[in-house]
């Protein structure tokens, strides 16, 4: 059997790595790694390969940025060229990017089965474009691998309930499987420098980047804290920040990071402040508080727990929570056990 694996962005390699490691393990099962090119940048899309030992894809089709609809239409036509020439058995899609929705609707046209990895999940805001592009992908996905049962809850009031499949989420595979290398070598992946204490900061999602008051108000609110901010600079922020004039204090800019490193920043900070949905979630599965710098999440487990804050962009609200005690609750196994990779082979193998 061979299945043609799309991957595009960041958290799509984090998860596919985790996948393929078990896909290669797998007898009658083949893989073909199809990547879009969503992140080119090295520092967003190489360095990911390289540490985390995922094969070099078979296609890279270098599409790069753009508007939604040029990127999207560009990886819809050069996906098709490859199904039609690989003609796989099925299309494995990831999350929720751009990559996701073309290639599922690539995939579904040539009427090749889709599995959609990380399935079911809802922030109920349709202006996040992410929202539409799992909502459309799960809606022509023939097998939904749902991360958590709040997912399967989703995906069967929506009437899919018989292509859904509870999988747990790889990231919890992930994060079991590449914490047990750190921890064998406590001073791996260590960035230099760094302050005793400090915060770690993503900031990257259209809602605070493309509005100057909410990526002004997170900046100030950055400055006021009582430790320094660690932030990997999104190239869209950069952009932003210079473009609107805000000098960020009491912030340490670095350049994009790999996973590894990304690990490490998290196990050693005190607490995440975000807009990003898996940074939330790894903060939850490694113990570390989150505050959450967007109006909602997809990650509802992470609130209802007490280890997430929802703060959107007001200043006053992530310093109060930034400065609020540790979370004393403790935290549910709700992303599976760390064999979703292998439940989502097994199934791809039957189902498919």
């Amino acid at each position: 059997m061979k299945i043609v694996s799309v991957i595009g962005a960041r958290p799509q390699f984090v998860k596919a790595a985790t996948v393929s490691r078990i896909v290669a393990a797998t007898d009658g099962l083949r893989e073909v790694l199809l990547h879009t090119g969503q992140h080119y940048d090295d520092n967003m899309s190489q360095v990911f390969f390289d540490e985390l030992s995922i094969p070099q894809p078979n296609y890279n089709l270098d599409i790069g940025s753009g508007s939604h609809g040029a990127q999207t239409g560009a990886m819809l036509r050069d996906i098709e060229s490859v199904l039609v020439s690989e003609s796989p058995d099925g299309v494995l899609i990831y999350g929720d990017t751009n990559s996701t929705l073309a290639a599922a609707l690539a995939a579904v046209k040539l009427h090749i089965p889709v599995a959609h990895v990380e399935a079911g999940l809802r922030s109920f805001n349709r202006r996040m474009p992410e929202e539409i592009n799992r909502v459309v992908a799960d809606r022509i996905s023939d097998i939904l691998f749902a991360p958590t049962q709040t997912a399967v809850m989703h995906l069967e009031r929506e009437g899919l309930k018989d292509n859904t499949v509870l999988s747990g989420d790889v990231m919890y595979d992930s994060i079991l499987y590449y914490r047990h290398q750190l921890d064998a070598d406590p001073d791996s992946h260590r960035l230099p420098d760094m302050p005793e204490r400090y915060y770690l900061a993503t900031v990257h999602r259209p809602q605070n980047t493309d509005n100057p008051d909410a990526l002004s108000a997170i900046f100030a609110a950055f400055a006021a804290l009582p430790c320094p901010v660690v932030l990997p600079l999104h190239p869209r922020t950069a952009r932003y920040i210079a473009e609107y004039g805000i000098e960020p204090r009491n912030v340490r800019l670095i350049e994009p990071i790999g996973y590894l490193w990304m690990l490490r920043l998290l196990l050693d900070c005190e607490k995440a402040l975000t807009d990003s949905g898996g940074l939330q979630k790894e903060a939850y599965l490694l113990g570390k508080p989150c505050v959450t710098l967007r109006t909602e999440t997809e990650w509802v487990e992470t609130v209802h727990d007490g280890w997430n804050e929802v703060v959107a962009a007001d200043r006053e609200r992530i310093e109060q929570a930034a400065a609020a005690p540790m979370p004393t609750a403790p935290r549910r196994n709700a992303f599976g056990d760390g064999h979703a990779a292998d439940i989502i082979v097994n199934s791809l193998l039957n189902r498919l």
